[in-house]
């Protein structure tokens, strides 16, 4: 693989913003590019906030901070893009929307640059970024091309179980969540993180293993399909399974049983 000096992150949401400080960290010149300002202005934040609390930690030096956060440009135009060597793409779970971006990437960047995606559950079967991925100090995985690989195949069906769980009335969502948290381990329970991973991107994910498997454990259960047509995408918008408006989350008594 060609030697990488800028990386290019489109999409600075969950994934996104993670990627471009995880890269700029590692050294590299970061350009990330969202569809609006505020949308980038969002992601941005969360990157120096996350910063800043690595300094209040002592993980990380005040300057070595700075230095991190200089290193990475925000952007609302794909031309932007046109001097990396790297273009990693952490948008929403829709093939044809990372068709149509990669189109238009395609057409500005140069043609030695590499394309790489951070897809959960879509099929690829370029392996070239796996040197950069250990450059990143993070490690690369080798799985057979198949829809949710390894993780999401394993963890979307326990996340759509703790659903059922409570549809089915075994117990409340904070009991859920504790339960798994002390009983295996976790750091958080599965509708805790249903909500962090955001509810529609999970049903988006579900759709395309359910339609890759035609197995009943990757569909969305009712209540998934109900709190979608709400609008309640978890963190994001507020609200999920838990309610986020105020200093701490707490349960969200919408949250109807089927």
């Amino acid at each position: 693989m060609a030697e990488i000096g800028k990386v290019g992150v489109v999409g600075c949401g969950l994934m996104g913003h993670g990627i471009a400080q995880v890269a700029a960290e590692a050294g590299y010149e970061v350009a990330v590019r969202e569809v609006d300002d505020a949308t980038l202005q969002k992601g941005l934040g969360k990157i120096e906030k996350q910063l800043a609390r690595a300094v209040e930690k002592g993980r990380a030096e005040q300057a070595d901070a700075d230095a991190v956060r200089a290193r990475i440009r925000g952007s609302t135009d794909y031309a932007d893009l046109a001097e990396c060597d790297l273009v990693i793409e952490a948008i929403t779970e829709d093939l044809q929307l990372k068709l149509d971006m990669w189109r238009e990437v395609d057409g500005i960047v140069k043609s030695e640059a590499h394309f790489a995606t951070n897809t959960s559950s879509l099929p690829v079967v370029d392996q070239a970024v796996a040197e950069f991925t250990g450059s990143l100090g993070k490690l690369a995985v080798p799985t057979r091309d198949t829809a949710g690989f390894v993780v999401n195949r394993l963890l979307v069906p326990f996340l759509l179980d703790g659903m059922r769980a409570y549809e089915e009335g075994v117990g409340s969502i904070a009991e859920i969540d504790e339960a798994m948290k002390a009983g295996a381990g976790h750091p958080m329970g599965p509708l805790t993180l249903s909500d962090f991973v955001g509810l529609d991107t999970l049903g988006s994910i579900c759709d395309v293993m359910f339609e890759e498997f035609r197995e009943k454990r990757f569909a969305q259960p009712p209540i998934l399909r109900k709190m979608l047509a709400a609008g309640w995408y978890g963190r994001k918008s507020g609200m999920g399974f838990y309610d986020y408006s105020g200093d701490a989350p707490v349960e969200n008594p919408g949250v109807a049983r089927s």
